[in-house]
């Protein structure tokens, strides 16, 4: 069974390489925002990530591992999933903002229960709410409101945005024996890996229909 403690350090390092290849695509969906108050917004957003990355960051060093070598292990597969989910509208953006918040939520509520005390708490603070894209899902409610017709091809984009992301995170298991078995194979782990997926769906599809997309 995996060690509970190198397990976490892993999952340290797997998401401190996910906020440093978000921070990289949201700086570049800045430049697609319409207006200031949106320009301002994804300002905001990229400093939440930061201060994540700062968090995953210290807990990296704190376990004796380079902050930037543990960026180049893991990094390709979130750029990979951002390289095929690379927006076309101002609309798939915001979309995208607030579904990629909405599963690194989802991820944390689906092993919160495996995490041992102390990750648990950061992991809490860097994945466990969508706040800081609230502004995104109303953006996405007032423009379907305004125009019922972006609604179906928003839906598409989003079931896309499941469906890669589930592929690249299973792209992550396969890498790393470890925090696969720390998640679904020890004592008290997630019943199975099917399961994990299927629980992380049905949140999305409450998700889309929060963003007016059902």
């Amino acid at each position: 069974m995996a060690n509970s403690s190198d397990a976490a350090v892993k999952l340290y390092e797997i998401f401190l390489a996910g906020e440093a290849a978000a921070v990289h695509r949201l700086i570049d969906e800045y430049a697609m925002a319409p207006s200031t108050a949106d320009r301002i917004a994804v300002t905001r957003l990229i400093a939440s990530e930061c201060a994540h990355f700062e968090e995953l960051a210290e807990k990296v060093r704190e376990a004796g591992h380079a902050v930037d070598a543990a960026v180049d292990r893991h990094v390709q597969v979130f750029e990979k999933y951002h390289q095929v989910t690379t927006p076309s509208t101002w609309l798939e953006v915001l979309v995208k903002m607030y579904i990629g918040d909405g599963l690194a939520a989802d991820f944390f509520a689906e092993v919160a229960g495996v995490l041992p005390e102390g990750s648990r708490e950061i992991f809490a603070s860097v994945m466990g709410q969508t706040t800081s894209s609230d502004w995104a899902r109303d953006a996405v409610r007032a423009a379907v409101a305004a125009d019922p017709a972006v609604a179906a091809p928003l839906a598409l984009w989003g079931r896309r945005l499941l469906g890669e992301a589930i592929t690249h995170m299973q792209w992550v298991l396969a890498e790393d024996e470890e925090v696969t078995d720390f998640l679904f194979a020890g004592a008290g782990s997630l019943t199975s890996v099917a399961g994990f997926f299927d629980s992380m769906a049905q949140r999305h599809a409450a998700r889309m229909a929060d963003l007016s997309l059902a």
